[in-house]
């Protein structure tokens, strides 16, 4: 679970500072979808750290710790604004997969609250997936 909040947390802003620096000729479009997923990923890392808590652990301390737990890269040069919708689309794909995963370990720990959390972010993962590769495809 840890895993899947490093990850959240790092699109989150990931996708924040794409929104800050998308230009044409994708800008209008980019510009929106990225206000839309940060908003939705900082309000999931929320409640993916809340049940964390809940089930006794810690949440992160540091930004350190989220980095080493996610699979998120960062890309060694500017992207232009269809590299980032791509990266983007590529990232939430393996989001998706990785909250599939989740839901499989919540279920053999019979804990239906975190099956239901992985759902709903595989859900969204997977319609950003969907969105971001309809508007790099334009």
């Amino acid at each position: 679970m840890s895993d899947v909040l490093g990850d959240t947390y790092r699109l989150t802003f990931k996708s924040h500072a794409y929104h800050w620096n998308v230009e044409r000729p994708l800008f209008y479009q980019a510009h929106l979808l990225t206000e839309e997923h940060y908003k939705s990923l900082f309000a999931a890392a929320d409640a993916l750290a809340e049940r964390l808590r809940a089930l006794g652990q810690l949440a992160p301390k540091h930004m350190g710790e989220l980095v080493t737990k996610s699979v998120i890269k960062d890309l060694n040069t500017v992207p232009s604004a269809r590299d980032k919708v791509e990266n983007l689309q590529r990232i939430h794909a393996r989001i998706a997969t990785r909250m599939h995963t989740l839901f499989t370990l919540a279920e053999a720990a019979r804990d239906p609250i975190m099956a239901d959390l992985a759902t709903e972010r595989a859900a969204f993962h997977e319609k950003a997936t969907w969105m971001l590769h309809a508007t790099a495809a334009a």
